[in-house]
């Protein structure tokens, strides 16, 4: 560890040498039968990750990004209207994606830090009737999560689908599809799914297939799920040529997972989560995001008195450990911890010892030790 960075921004998360292993092996046919294998059985782990029986799963070469434009260009229609709720940089970007298409939107937004609480949003669908609901589960910048299960329960009645960005959330946080009524997950492997960035990927229940199947063209081509549809059901098909290695590393990835026990893992990401939030506390730190909405996949970390953004996250870099700046209105203020993915114990008492060195290389204050101390106290309680 002391050659290779600890990777622990909020996404990519680190990848694992049985990951590694299988992104190494060569190249094959995109239509042959070992790529059809691996992305059959991921397009089947997927929907146990996510909870969802019957739905139709995405996996697409492309970006998180990706992933959101094709939410909304396949579930919203002319004269459609969509609410995005807000809680940070992602919310305002799907809010983008509307305004790029024309698409009629309105955005319901919070301060940062929080997440726009169910109340609020019962509040504004008494003024207004949207057809499509869209939140981020949890937001890379903020840190917060939203209430996504309430928000489902709010939006029963209202006919509107339901879209959840998870990128930052997937295999780390419960999205159970089926039994919340999520219309859309829309995702991406670098974060709590532990690949390396490359891959769209989405998971749409049977209404949201539906409403595309009901619309009788998309502004997309490539982004049209229909267009994609016929090579997920099978591999051998062909449309545009995905990213083999990749795709083939993900699969592997979603039986780590399976492996492993979703609600463990679950498990694992609160508990590591509590576990570098103490660490960082006995050292004198202290968090941006309001404890309400705290998300179990990454921390945003306020300095102590005196300790400088740049100087804290290079020395911590010389380290062994990579973290994230803060965004926008936050840029200077924070650094955003990642801990999804297949982070372990070790890496997660290591994040910590680092955090100390840089502390005491930075000449700052504190009890040697403390940190330590409460994240050991975390992990074998």
């Amino acid at each position: 560890m002391s050659q290779e960075k600890l990777l622990l921004i909020p996404g990519p998360s680190p990848v694992v040498p049985r990951i590694l292993d299988v992104l190494a092996k060569p190249t094959v046919s995109h239509v042959g039968p070992d790529m059809a294998r691996d992305l059959k059985e991921a397009c089947e782990n997927l929907k146990k990750i996510v909870f969802c029986e019957n739905g139709e799963p995405f996996i697409i070469s492309g970006a998180g990004t990706l992933s959101m434009e094709m939410a909304v260009l396949n579930t919203v229609g002319p004269g459609d209207r969509v609410l995005v709720l807000s809680q940070g940089y992602f919310g305002r970007r799907m809010a983008d994606i509307c305004r790029a298409f024309g698409l009629e939107h309105d955005v319901l937004e919070c301060e940062w830090g929080r997440a726009v609480t169910p109340r609020e949003l019962e509040a504004r669908l008494k003024e207004k009737n949207y057809n499509v609901v869209v939140c981020t589960h949890v937001d890379t910048a903020t840190g917060a999560g939203a209430p996504v299960e309430e928000y489902s329960q709010v939006l029963e009645k209202t006919g509107s689908l339901f879209v959840v960005d998870g990128v930052c959330a997937t295999g780390g946080v419960p999205e159970r599809m089926d039994a919340w009524g999520i219309d859309v997950v829309l995702t991406a492997a670098q974060k709590c799914l532990g690949t390396p960035p490359g891959l769209a990927i989405l998971v749409l229940s049977e209404p949201a297939m539906e409403k595309r199947r009901s619309l009788a063209s998309i502004p997309a081509y490539y982004s049209d799920l229909l267009r994609w549809l016929p090579v997920m059901h099978d591999p051998a098909k062909y449309f545009s040529t995905p990213c083999v290695n990749e795709v083939r590393a993900f699969a592997e990835a979603t039986r780590i997972i399976l492996e492993e026990g979703i609600e463990e893992r679950f498990e694992r990401h609160d508990l590591f989560a509590e576990a570098i939030r103490a660490g960082l506390a006995a050292l004198g730190f202290t968090f941006f995001t309001d404890p309400r909405f705290t998300a179990s996949t990454l921390s945003v970390v306020r300095y102590p008195d005196g300790v400088d953004d740049k100087a804290f996250r290079s020395s911590l870099y010389e380290n062994g450990v990579v973290v994230a700046g803060g965004l926008a209105q936050t840029l200077g203020k924070v650094f955003r911890m990642g801990h999804m993915g297949n982070l372990t114990s070790a890496q997660v008492r290591f994040a910590i010892e680092a955090v100390e060195k840089t502390l005491e290389g930075l000449g700052c204050r504190f009890k040697p030790g403390s940190g330590s101390e409460a994240v050991n106290k975390v992990l074998t309680a």
